[in-house]
Protein backbone atom coordinates (compact mmCIF):
# COMPACT_ATOMS: atom_id res chain seq x y z
CA UNK A 1 0.00 0.00 0.00
CA UNK A 2 1.94 3.39 -1.22
CA UNK A 3 1.54 6.01 1.77
CA UNK A 4 2.96 9.42 1.58
CA UNK A 5 2.92 11.13 4.82
CA UNK A 6 3.62 14.91 5.00
CA UNK A 7 4.89 16.62 8.24
CA UNK A 8 7.35 19.88 8.77
CA UNK A 9 4.60 22.90 8.42
CA UNK A 10 3.07 25.26 10.51
CA UNK A 11 3.22 28.98 11.42
CA UNK A 12 6.56 30.95 10.36
CA UNK A 13 6.73 34.89 9.96
CA UNK A 14 8.05 36.55 6.80
CA UNK A 15 11.47 35.83 5.84
CA UNK A 16 11.76 32.51 7.56
CA UNK A 17 12.28 29.09 6.89
CA UNK A 18 10.63 25.45 7.46
CA UNK A 19 11.66 22.45 6.09
CA UNK A 20 8.92 20.11 5.17
CA UNK A 21 9.16 16.42 5.08
CA UNK A 22 7.18 13.41 3.44
CA UNK A 23 8.00 9.96 4.53
CA UNK A 24 7.08 7.28 1.70
CA UNK A 25 6.06 3.89 2.32
CA UNK A 26 4.89 0.96 -0.56
CA UNK A 27 6.96 1.32 -3.77
CA UNK A 28 10.36 1.13 -4.70
CA UNK A 29 11.18 5.01 -3.42
CA UNK A 30 14.44 5.22 -5.33
CA UNK A 31 12.59 4.68 -9.01
CA UNK A 32 9.85 7.78 -8.69
CA UNK A 33 9.71 10.92 -9.07
CA UNK A 34 8.05 12.92 -5.78
CA UNK A 35 6.98 15.87 -6.20
CA UNK A 36 6.06 18.97 -3.93
CA UNK A 37 2.29 20.70 -4.74
CA UNK A 38 0.19 23.59 -2.58
CA UNK A 39 -2.98 24.76 -2.77
CA UNK A 40 -4.11 27.83 -1.46
CA UNK A 41 -7.59 29.02 -0.24
CA UNK A 42 -9.54 29.50 -2.90
CA UNK A 43 -7.09 28.65 -5.43
CA UNK A 44 -6.27 24.95 -7.56
CA UNK A 45 -3.02 22.86 -6.27
CA UNK A 46 -0.12 24.08 -7.77
CA UNK A 47 3.38 22.53 -8.85
CA UNK A 48 6.15 23.47 -6.79
CA UNK A 49 9.28 21.08 -7.11
CA UNK A 50 10.60 17.55 -8.41
CA UNK A 51 13.20 15.41 -7.43
CA UNK A 52 14.12 12.55 -9.95
CA UNK A 53 14.42 9.10 -7.55
CA UNK A 54 18.24 9.24 -7.83
CA UNK A 55 18.30 13.07 -6.34
CA UNK A 56 20.50 14.43 -9.50
CA UNK A 57 17.65 15.92 -11.27
CA UNK A 58 15.48 18.98 -9.72
CA UNK A 59 12.71 21.02 -10.89
CA UNK A 60 11.22 23.81 -9.44
CA UNK A 61 8.65 26.94 -10.18
CA UNK A 62 9.49 29.97 -11.01
CA UNK A 63 8.01 31.45 -7.61
CA UNK A 64 10.11 29.54 -5.58
CA UNK A 65 13.12 28.81 -7.80
CA UNK A 66 16.46 30.32 -5.41
CA UNK A 67 14.15 30.15 -1.97
CA UNK A 68 12.69 26.19 -2.11
CA UNK A 69 15.24 23.69 -2.37
CA UNK A 70 13.95 20.07 -2.49
CA UNK A 71 15.93 17.07 -1.71
CA UNK A 72 15.95 13.23 -0.84
CA UNK A 73 17.26 10.62 1.47
CA UNK A 74 17.05 6.96 -0.13
CA UNK A 75 17.78 5.56 2.67
CA UNK A 76 15.18 6.45 4.64
CA UNK A 77 12.45 7.05 2.26
CA UNK A 78 11.95 10.73 2.56
CA UNK A 79 12.16 13.88 0.63
CA UNK A 80 12.48 17.44 1.94
CA UNK A 81 11.37 21.14 1.07
CA UNK A 82 13.29 23.58 2.39
CA UNK A 83 11.48 26.68 2.31
CA UNK A 84 13.88 29.90 3.28
CA UNK A 85 13.21 33.27 2.83
CA UNK A 86 9.39 32.75 2.98
CA UNK A 87 6.23 35.20 2.02
CA UNK A 88 3.02 35.87 3.04
CA UNK A 89 1.82 34.33 -0.70
CA UNK A 90 3.44 30.90 0.18
CA UNK A 91 0.66 30.66 2.56
CA UNK A 92 -0.96 27.10 1.42
CA UNK A 93 -0.92 23.67 2.42
CA UNK A 94 1.45 21.22 0.98
CA UNK A 95 1.14 18.05 -0.61
CA UNK A 96 3.26 15.10 -1.91
CA UNK A 97 3.13 13.54 -4.40
CA UNK A 98 4.62 10.27 -6.46
CA UNK A 99 3.06 8.87 -9.46
CA UNK A 100 3.34 4.87 -9.36
CA UNK A 101 2.50 2.54 -11.74
CA UNK A 102 -0.46 3.76 -13.01
CA UNK A 103 -1.93 5.43 -10.68
CA UNK A 104 -1.35 9.00 -8.70
CA UNK A 105 -0.64 9.13 -4.70
CA UNK A 106 -1.23 12.53 -2.65
CA UNK A 107 -0.14 12.82 0.61
CA UNK A 108 -2.94 14.28 3.34
CA UNK A 109 -1.44 18.00 3.33
CA UNK A 110 1.02 20.04 6.09
CA UNK A 111 -0.48 23.22 6.66
CA UNK A 112 2.39 26.55 5.99
CA UNK A 113 1.02 29.73 7.17
CA UNK A 114 3.25 32.77 6.32
CA UNK A 115 2.20 35.74 8.76
CA UNK A 116 3.62 38.06 11.21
Amino acid sequence: QVQLVESGGGLVQPGGSLRLSCAASGFTFGSNFISWYCQAPGKEREFVARISGAGGSTYYADSVQGRFSISRDNGKNTVYLQMNSLKPEDTAVYYCYSRVGARNYWGQGTQVTVSS
